[in-house]
């Protein structure tokens, strides 16, 4: 019998749960070291390595696509940190972008809020009358991230 961690222990280890790991080897991230004649998964320590660094490149935001290629460099191990630096690099600029949407759009809220009488009825809400597209904040808000959006995709 191959010595390793079964599903559940590789479950419990890394702290995710058993459909993620069977998920992860659907997509081809995660596949075990062995199958025993009863069919369990074995993994071995180098796949917990590997499930450790997908859910640490996740917390930073990356994709499972981009994930996967950054394995696929790790794994090659001949080149330069060169592409791993780009792709990191991208990253960052796309987290920089999302963060000032988020501003832009924390911003807004903050108007309609401030511009929000809470005694008028539902039908004089300034919120419910921009949503609805009467409203000159929520239109400037939408125009801006739009622009943002297109200028995130092109880099």
């Amino acid at each position: 019998m191959p010595s390793g961690f079964t599903i559940g222990q590789l479950a419990k280890a890394v702290g995710v749960n058993l459909q993620t790991i069977r998920f992860y080897e659907r997509v081809r991230l995660l596949k075990p070291l062995a199958r025993l004649p009863s069919r369990y998964r074995v993994y071995g320590k180098e796949e917990v390595q590997r499930l450790v660094f997908i859910k640490r490149a996740q917390t930073l935001g990356f994709t499972l696509k981009e994930v996967a290629d950054l394995l696929n460099l790790r794994v090659k191990g001949q080149g330069t940190c060169t592409n791993v630096k780009r792709k990191t690099e991208e990253k960052l600029r796309a987290v920089e972008a999302k963060i000032r949407q988020l501003r832009h759009i924390a911003r807004t809220l903050g108007q309609l809020l401030e511009a929000c009488d809470s005694g008028q009825t539902t039908d004089a809400c300034p919120i419910l009358k921009s949503l609805a597209g009467e409203g000159e904040m929520l239109n400037r808000s939408k125009s801006y991230l739009s622009v943002q959006s297109r200028k995130t995709k092109k880099r």
